[in-house]
């Protein structure tokens, strides 16, 4: 539950993001500072003072050290990573179905798609971050 929240949190950050570059060229690093301030707002709004203190740390790396081609960079390898991990959930799944334990399947089918929409949301940021450049 906690994980698909992040997920869809993150989705709407990144489509949020899409269209806020769309009407300002903003690069990566606007962007990415803006989901940072979004995030900050959530967690004082809720009390939740460790994660607003983590958060703030972020902004302050990000306002330091981010720059359009680190954040393409970070986001390429982001990218392998996922495609890596999709690639072991269907070799898993493949092995689930040798075995033919359905309840093995039925779980693997699963960490496959979500593996599947986690390389999705990194190969949309990826393309969000590559027009920053």
């Amino acid at each position: 539950m906690h994980k698909s929240l992040m997920t869809t949190i993150t989705a709407v950050l990144l489509l949020a993001g899409t269209s806020a570059t769309a009407g300002n060229k903003q690069n990566g690093c606007e962007i990415k500072k803006q989901k940072i301030e979004t995030q900050i707002k959530y967690a004082k709004k809720h009390g939740n003072t460790y994660r607003v203190a983590g958060l703030q740390r972020a902004l302050d790396n990000v306002n330091t050290y981010c720059t359009p081609t680190s954040l393409y960079r970070d986001s390429q390898k982001n990218v392998a990573e996922k495609r890596e991990k999709v690639q072991e959930r269907e070799a898993e799944l493949l092995e689930a179905k040798q075995k033919g334990n359905s309840d093995k399947i039925a779980k693997r089918e699963r960490k496959l798609k979500e593996a599947q929409e986690e390389l999705k949301e990194a190969q949309a940021e990826l393309e969000l971050y590559k027009t920053g450049l």
